[in-house]
């Protein structure tokens, strides 16, 4: 179970940036639905690139400052793939 915390803490962190950016920006609003799965796949991709770069994952644990940047990859990565994709479907409307 602990090998999925991580994704679990960027899936988390990606919807809820991905709420964020739809209520911030509501022309390119997704509606909840789109928000939550733009913010979720958002979260993990930025959230796995960063555990790429800065190593960290499972294994004996996770610190501190492995989960801060699995919550703040998590959280950007979901408000601007939410943002991206909201507008494309404004410019395509």
């Amino acid at each position: 179970m602990e090998q999925f915390l991580p994704i679990i803490l960027q899936v988390v962190a990606g919807v809820i940036g991905g709420n964020a950016a739809g209520a911030a920006y509501k022309q390119g609003s997704l509606g909840a639905t789109g928000n939550s799965v733009a913010g979720g796949l958002g979260g993990i991709v930025l959230g796995q690139i960063l555990q790429a770069f800065m190593g960290g994952g499972a294994g004996a644990g996770l610190d501190i400052g492995q989960i801060v940047s699995h919550l703040v990859g998590g959280g950007v990565g979901g408000a601007v793939l939410a943002a991206i994709v909201g507008m494309i479907k404004n410019k395509m409307a």
